[in-house]
């Protein structure tokens, strides 16, 4: 079965993730890991290595749904070093962002930069300073389908456009089967799951198909919330996840970690020599054609969707740690701080590769780095 297959190519691809995302960016600048990785000598190791400083207490963060399974696997090993207790409530990017300009929590997870009146926004917040974005984690949005009987499916932009705007309704329909010539299509009804919360996983799809399918999805204007009529919705990347996976004739679309099993992959017609997969060392190749945007202390990327590059691929996204560069609140910043610091070091990023995620390239990562221990 391709599931099968897309697990072992996946668990291949990941040893060559360092190095092409040690590459990515010249221009600019899980749900199972395998194992635990808050046991064993190796996590007793990693854990020696946290630099806890002042950090003490309790730390309240809230946002992106697509990194919990990476915040899950980093909080594990903080929370060994530095005896801090972390509540990550991962109610996506749009609740997130919100939590923060409200001052409601430390940091906050977004899949989607800081927009500018969010800034505005976050200087109430942040004494003397503002909210910026430090990218942390990347990798593939993939598109998930269950169809019994039909283990491997390519589509292209304009027809995943089509289907999540209720122009294509069944599995069968002549623009699929084009793109599928020895598949057995069934005439099942297509069930199009997106999110009901404000998420920046919808977003970068959204961007995705604005840029790639832009005869379909232009009358949108794109953002955290979904606009497109009909489907399906569902709370989350899990939630999401879940729907798709007990849902006969469903498609949606979720961070690689939460599409493993009880789901196919689509592999997308991006107009290169072959369709492209969705793995981590895939999307890298599409991230290394990002454009750093933000300014000063800020480390906002610009991603480029609509890439046709060999073997790039294009529905990406970058998740931000949205944190004050100044004005941290005193009893929180040690804290902020030393978890921050641990999340972007060569140990913490080396925990994504491990639950499907896409390393930090070098050359941002260690910008991120440099502003962490500027933090305020």
């Amino acid at each position: 079965m391709k599931l099968q297959r897309k697990n072992r190519l996946r668990a291949l691809s990941l040893g060559a993730v360092a190095v092409s995302s040690a590459l990515a960016l010249t221009a600019c600048g899980s749900d199972d890991t395998g194992a635990d990785p808050g046991t064993g000598d190796g996590a007793s190791a990693q854990a020696g290595n946290i630099k806890c400083d002042d950090a003490q207490g309790q730390l309240l963060a809230d946002g992106s749904s697509a990194q919990k399974n990476a915040m899950d696997a980093w909080i594990k090993q903080f929370s060994v070093a530095c005896k801090v207790q972390i509540n990550y409530k991962a109610g996506g990017s749009g609740a997130g962002v919100t939590a923060f300009t409200q001052g409601q929590v430390a940091f906050a997870g977004s899949d989607s930069a800081l927009k500018p009146e969010e800034v505005t926004a976050s200087k109430k917040q942040c004494e003397g300073g503002q909210g910026i974005n430090l990218p942390m984690v990347g990798g593939p949005i993939a598109v998930g389908y269950k169809l019994s009987g039909v283990d491997n499916l390519v589509l292209n932009a304009d027809t995943l456009a089509k289907i999540f705007d209720s122009q294509i309704t069944t599995w069968n329909d002549p623009a699929i089967a084009k793109l599928n010539p020895d598949a057995k299509l069934p005439s099942t009804k297509i069930q199009a799951f997106h999110r009901s919360d404000e998420s920046g996983t919808t977003d970068n799809f959204t961007k995705y198909l604005k840029e790639a399918a832009p005869d379909v999805w232009g009358k949108y204007e794109g953002g955290k919330a979904w606009e497109a009529k009909g489907g399906q919705s569902a709370p989350q990347s899990s939630g999401l996840a879940a729907q798709v996976k007990q849902t006969e004739g469903a498609i949606g679309y979720m961070e690689l970690s939460y599409a493993k099993e009880g789901m196919n992959t689509v592999d997308l017609d991006t107009g290169a020599g072959t369709p492209v997969e969705a793995t981590v060392d895939n999307a890298s190749k599409a991230i290394a054609a990002a454009k750093q945007v933000g300014t000063g202390s800020d480390l906002a990327l610009e991603l480029d969707y609509a890439t046709k590059a060999e073997g790039a691929y294009p529905i990406v996204l970058v998740t931000y740690e949205i944190v004050c560069d100044k004005g941290n609140k005193a009893d929180t910043l040690p804290a902020t701080k030393a978890l921050l610091r641990y999340m972007a070091s060569e140990d913490g990023q080396k925990i994504l590769a491990e639950n499907d995620y896409a390393p930090m390239p070098q050359e941002i990562i260690a910008k991120v780095r440099t502003t962490v221990e500027g933090l305020s």
